[in-house]
């Protein structure tokens, strides 16, 4: 028998894919075998603090539980950019018969077995649970911290970034940050800095690639993939893959002025790296939520080199408020995403643009970023 802890998405599949499966959440624990040493998968997202877990002796992963029919994988990992690289990813080698999924839409119980190439989105909860499974190619983007709540430390959120090095072999590729360059490995491993980098090792003309930052880097490992596989760089093709929504998705309200829906930005990186491409804009900017524990200070020494006024909402608005005011930076704290707007759009002003790059995850006051994105676009849409 296969037991499997969380009844989502994951859960359900592997249960729909396996004959002899039985799904445990925490309402179940009075009926929960401590003794058994049944296969117990972790749905990712459950903390090792989680009471079943703790009271499991055969724990794995879904990427383990597949690892022995997982076709040729790419797995990508790293703090920001994941989603937009895989997705990138397989629009450049989808006709050679590559599907995607992982952390992302589809879970491996219900991928194409028969595909040539698995490209997964790979999360730091996963790689904590992984011990058999492996990438032939690990792509690791940029890593700044998050989930120090899940996983105790800024530490022991990068081992668990860096951990399927440990289990790679000398004829598999991993494409790591540079300040990693020392981790030991087998692996034939390529270093970056930057996307000038990889460019450089690559050969990839950076001039020929529509995106900018945030997005660029994302799309020069994509090429990259495709690069190492079938030694191939279609420009054409990566510039004809259009970005998510709620990715720094520029949209105008009906006096015609700039909104920027960041909500996908859940972390400090990923709204420093939005924020690039207005540095010469008055930014009205919308950031709060659940931190997750993580250190605010680095996106505070950064937002002190823009325009900008904060507009503070969610758990973390006071939190919020009391670094603005020890950087010097003007902001309200609203507490609420439509306080936030109409705030805004009392200020906006020539040159300006409103933002919403939270640097916090939603789950405070919304279901999902999506929920938060879609919410703030209604928001300005209603404006008169």
């Amino acid at each position: 028998m296969i037991r499997v802890l969380g009844k989502g998405i994951t859960a359900k599949a592997i249960e729909e894919a396996f004959d002899d499966v039985k799904l445990y959440d925490d309402s179940d624990f009075d009926t929960y075998d401590k003794s058994s040493n049944d296969i117990t998968v972790v749905s990712p997202g459950i903390m090792p603090s989680n009471h079943m877990v703790k009271n499991s002796s055969n724990i794995i992963s879904e990427y383990d539980l597949f690892a022995n029919d997982m076709p040729f994988s790419i797995w990508i990992s790293g703090t920001n950019g994941k989603t937009t690289t895989t997705e990138m990813t397989q629009h450049l080698l989808e006709k050679k018969g590559s599907v995607c999924g992982g952390n992302i839409g589809t879970p491996l119980a219900l991928l194409n077995k028969d595909a040539n190439i698995w490209i997964l989105e790979t999360s730091s909860f996963t790689n904590y649970y992984t011990n058999k499974a492996k990438p032939n190619i690990y792509i690791l983007l940029p890593v700044s911290e998050d989930h120090i709540t899940w996983h105790g430390s800024f530490d022991e959120y990068k081992k668990a970034k860096l951990k399927p090095l440990d289990f790679m072999v000398e004829s598999e590729i991993a494409i790591i940050p540079e300040e990693f360059k020392d981790y030991k490995t087998d692996a034939c491993v390529i270093t970056y800095k930057n996307s000038d980098c990889l460019c450089k090792e690559f050969g990839i003309d950076k001039e020929k690639i529509k995106f900018k930052e945030p997005f660029l880097i994302d799309s020069i490992m994509a090429l990259a993939s495709s690069k190492i596989l079938f030694d191939k760089l279609d420009y054409e093709l990566i510039n004809s893959f259009v970005v998510g929504k709620h990715k720094v998705e520029e949209f105008f309200d009906k006096k015609n002025r700039l909104w920027v829906d960041d909500s996908k930005a859940t972390n400090v990186d990923a709204t420093i790296n939005a924020l690039k491409s207005y540095k010469n804009q008055k930014i009205n900017l919308i950031l709060g939520g659940d931190d997750k524990g993580a250190n605010l200070k680095p996106l505070f020494e950064e937002l002190k080199k823009y325009n900008i006024t904060i507009f503070a909402i969610g758990s973390n608005d006071e939190k919020i408020s009391k670094l603005a005011s020890e950087f010097g930076i003007e902001a309200f704290t609203l507490k609420y995403l439509n306080k936030a707007v109409e705030k805004i759009n009392e200020l906006f002003c020539e040159n300006s643009i409103g933002m919403l790059s939270p640097a916090a995850a939603s789950l405070d006051q919304f279901t999902s970023y999506k929920h938060r994105g879609e919410e703030f676009k209604n928001l300005v849409s209603a404006l008169s």
